[in-house]
């Protein structure tokens, strides 16, 4: 989009003095950035007792939670309250909900299985292209598309520090351990299904909380605010873990709540 913008834009000093204001304000942000912790060693230390097995892939983001935030006084600024504990309804209700929509779910419609295949792309690649169509069809100047780019980045970067200290807190186990261990986790409504499998692979950090669900909530909030909330002209996602789906919206409400579905 720069590209096309600059294309524009006659040749001389004003477009020469414009671009070097650009580079330097970048170097200014790299140099902001310099040690915020995010290239901190992975110093994760799974839990374990002596001779027992755990898993060995190195999971994702344990130094993020203390990352220097762009805008949170610190990460665990709105941690969530905790998991619902294992002996409760609301236990019993989410594990055998889950349960249902496994790998070889008779239940999953065909419609859940694209969604859910969909959502297993992550990343900026989720909303940076929709907040791209947005602004195309606002048609907003380099600017304007500056500003809206630079508060996507701090807003989604801090609402995934947040969730990666939430879930190193509470570290609690994704459904293929959950639901393969249902006879120990003390509630007689949940049963262990020694063979249960997610519908695709299960990401290496802890489950709770959500975080496509908090960081497309956080996206989507700061489209909002540019954008406003109600109808919009049609914007759309694809992605690679969907080959030939395209999803569809036309309210920033929707966007939002799907992955959240999704996840389920």
């Amino acid at each position: 989009m720069l590209k096309e913008y600059l294309a524009q834009i006659p040749d001389g000093q004003a477009k020469s003095d414009g671009i070097a204001l650009g580079l330097r304000v970048a170097d200014g942000v790299l140099t902001l950035r310099v040690g915020d912790g995010a290239d901190a060693p992975d110093a994760y230390r799974p839990r374990t007792t002596p001779g027992r097995y755990v898993a060995t892939a190195p999971v994702i983001g344990p130094m993020w939670p203390k990352v220097t935030p762009f805008v949170l006084n610190d990460m665990a600024q709105f941690r969530p309250g905790p998991p619902v504990a294992l002996k409760s309804q609301a236990w019993a209700d989410a594990y055998n909900e889950i349960k249902q929509f496994g790998k070889n779910s008779t239940t999953r419609t065909a419609l859940q299985t694209e969604t859910g295949r969909l959502w297993f792309y992550t990343g900026p690649s989720t909303f940076m292209p929709i907040a791209i169509q947005l602004s195309r069809a606002r048609q907003l100047g380099v600017a304007e598309n500056a500003r809206l780019s630079a508060l996507l980045s701090m807003a989604t970067h801090d609402a995934i520090g947040a969730v990666l200290e939430a879930k190193y807190h509470y570290e609690f186990w994704r459904p293929v351990t959950a639901i393969r261990n249902g006879d120990i986790d003390g509630n007689p409504k949940t049963e262990r299904d020694a063979t249960w499998e997610p519908l695709g692979p299960t990401p290496m950090h802890p489950e709770y909380p959500c975080a496509h669900c908090i960081v497309a909530h956080a996206a989507g909030t700061v489209m909002q605010a540019f954008f406003g909330t109600g109808p919009r002209p049609e914007f759309t996602l694809t992605a690679p873990t969907a080959p030939g789906v395209t999803h569809r919206w036309t309210r920033l409400e929707d966007f939002m709540e799907e992955p959240s579905n999704a996840r389920v």
